[in-house]
């Protein structure tokens, strides 16, 4: 079974997120912000990370640089989750290093479909894409 790493300073969108991870065979893991999805990554690196951008001790950009400095760090697939909408942020997460990017408010067919597109799961509902 296949990790993610859920990352948000937000209980009700890590619940809402495990639910739907869950839903698409992960096991989930939770943080609730960079400092402490950092000290995870480093007891074992999970297949996939959903982050958010602004939490408070680390946010999720600085988070992301510092995954991918770590050995392994590369291998995750982390799909940022967030508000945060200008091309700007998007441009900055996809230059360092963020396989995709969501707009919050977010379903399992969102989900499903950037974890496809990142090659996470196969879709075998063509109707989810």
């Amino acid at each position: 079974m296949k990790t993610c790493l859920v990352v948000d300073d937000s209980g009700v969108v890590r619940k809402i997120a495990r639910r739907i991870l869950e839903g698409l065979d992960f096991q989930v893991i939770e943080a609730e912000d960079g400092a402490k999805a950092l000290e995870v990554c480093r007891r074992g690196l999970p297949e996939a990370v959903l982050l958010d951008w602004n939490m408070p001790v680390m946010d999720g950009y600085e988070f992301l640089g510092n995954l991918r400095r770590m050995p392994g760090g590369d291998a995750p697939k982390v799909v940022f989750c967030t508000t945060e909408n200008g091309m700007d942020h998007i441009s900055r997460a996809l230059h360092a290093g963020a396989n995709e990017y969501i707009m919050k408010p977010f379903d399992k067919d969102i989900v499903a479909a950037k974890f496809a597109e990142v090659g996470l799961i196969e879709l075998a509902d063509s109707t989810l894409v």
